[in-house]
């Protein structure tokens, strides 16, 4: 009988403390709320049942999908600005409340089924919180529906596509910069200030980037004396753009819209200014206008292109004593090395992350539905980098946080700006 009193008293010792293990796995697992399907963890309190996968006390993990080859591979210096912004701010303010982002990069090629290989690698086998910044119109949208299905916030696309904004079918995705559309109205504007009865021809990409901005500029000089009299495509597998060139020099056109990616505006600019008997007003779409794209064309071929600017250009001189600039410029050749300050494209992926620093330190909850709404809840929020009077704004029923945006033309090694705020939200 005593062995057997012994037995069951050890018995319960051991129930006892299988028991508070139990609950001790439990309080741990529970300290952001419990466990989801996905093996992250769920909301408690005003969040409970929301999702964290990705996210702890302590870090917050972000994937992006870039061409850091092929075609667009321009657009790799973009996610080094991303880096920087996001080790700078783990390594002086801690992270976003305490949370450390640790940032991950796949290269896509440019390639929407590459895009959606490595969009479920981030997904499914890193477990990210939200896929940040996805660069190009058909890589993203090749992935908008996957994410959706999941709900993992599609934070931010590097992308002007109109329908990141427009869309209501996938609430988990928002663009970032201003939309093709609003930028196709800025130029039809300008034409028809400049030039009331231009003749114009258009070189645009074959896919929605490039017809987003046709369609725009054509319904926004609906009316005037403007009238589009040729229009050229191309596809981002072709070689070179300069037979459509040579077609669209067939029409005289008084204007030449160049909707293209650095590589083929590039080409283009560069047959433009080899056609002396063709001068044309040049617009270049907002994608393609660095100034380190245009240097290898030769600034002496460039003077007098226009294009639209919502950012600060780090290559321009009188942002130099500016103090977001040089808070930008230090900080990227501190933990940039390899980066170049000067590329707008590693400006607009510091000034991207920073957008993304302040979306997720006002969300309510830290979940992924905190996000997605932070996301469609920005009230004009200051991004350092932005021009003067151009903030970040979301709302019921608006979905586009940058809507303004100003006409810029290339004077001697730099942008100018021309003319007052655009804001085509009104």
């Amino acid at each position: 009988m005593l062995e057997i009193s012994h037995l069951r008293k050890t018995m319960r010792t051991r129930a006892i403390r299988a028991a508070g293990a139990a609950v001790a796995v439990l309080l741990t697992v529970t300290a952001c709320g419990g466990r989801d399907g996905d093996g992250g963890t769920v909301g408690k309190g005003d969040c409970q049942g929301q999702q964290t996968t990705g996210i702890t006390d302590t870090s917050i993990k972000l994937g992006g999908v870039y061409p850091l080859s092929g075609p667009a591979s321009a657009y790799g210096e973009l996610p080094k600005g991303v880096r920087a912004y996001f080790d700078y701010l783990n390594a002086e303010q801690g992270g976003v409340d305490g949370r450390k982002i640790e940032y991950l990069i796949r290269d896509d090629g440019y390639q929407p089924p590459k895009t959606v290989e490595e969009t479920r690698r981030l997904v499914e086998q890193d477990q990210v919180f939200a896929v940040f910044s996805t660069l190009g119109t058909a890589t993203s949208s090749a992935v908008w529906d996957y994410l959706n299905q999941r709900k993992v916030p599609q934070a931010f696309v590097a992308g002007g596509a109109t329908k990141w904004g427009t869309d209501t079918e996938h609430p988990w995705t928002i663009g970032w910069q201003p939309s093709y559309r609003a930028e196709g109205q800025a130029f039809a504007r300008y034409v028809r200030e400049q030039r009331p009865n231009a003749t114009v021809a258009v070189l645009y990409q074959n896919d929605d980037f490039g017809k987003d901005l046709l369609t725009s500029f054509t319904e926004a000089i609906a009316g005037s004396g403007v009238k589009v009299v040729g229009e050229q495509s191309y596809e981002v597998t072709d070689p070179t753009v300069e037979p459509q060139v040579r077609n669209l020099a067939n029409t005289k056109a008084d204007v030449l819209l160049n909707f293209s990616t650095p590589k083929f505006a590039s080409q283009a600019l560069a047959a433009d200014a080899r056609n002396t008997d063709w001068n044309p007003l040049h617009v270049l779409a907002q994608v393609a206008n660095t100034v380190s794209m245009l240097k290898p064309v030769g600034f002496q071929n460039v003077q007098g292109v226009v294009s639209v600017a919502f950012m600060k250009d780090p290559a321009d001189a009188q942002w130099a004593a500016d103090s977001g600039m040089r808070t930008y410029r230090e900080k990227v050749a501190q933990y940039a090395p390899g980066a170049d300050p000067s590329n707008q494209y590693t400006a607009v992926g510091w000034a991207m992350a920073q957008s993304f620093h302040k979306t997720m330190a006002a969300a309510k909850c830290p979940t992924r539905e905190g996000l997605r709404d932070a996301m469609r809840a920005l009230d004009n929020v200051g991004v350092d980098l932005l021009l003067p009077g151009i903030t970040v704004k979301t709302g019921p029923g608006d979905a586009f946080p940058i809507e303004a945006m100003r006409i810029q033309r290339f004077e001697g090694d730099h942008w100018t700006l021309t003319g007052d705020v655009i804001n085509t939200s009104k």
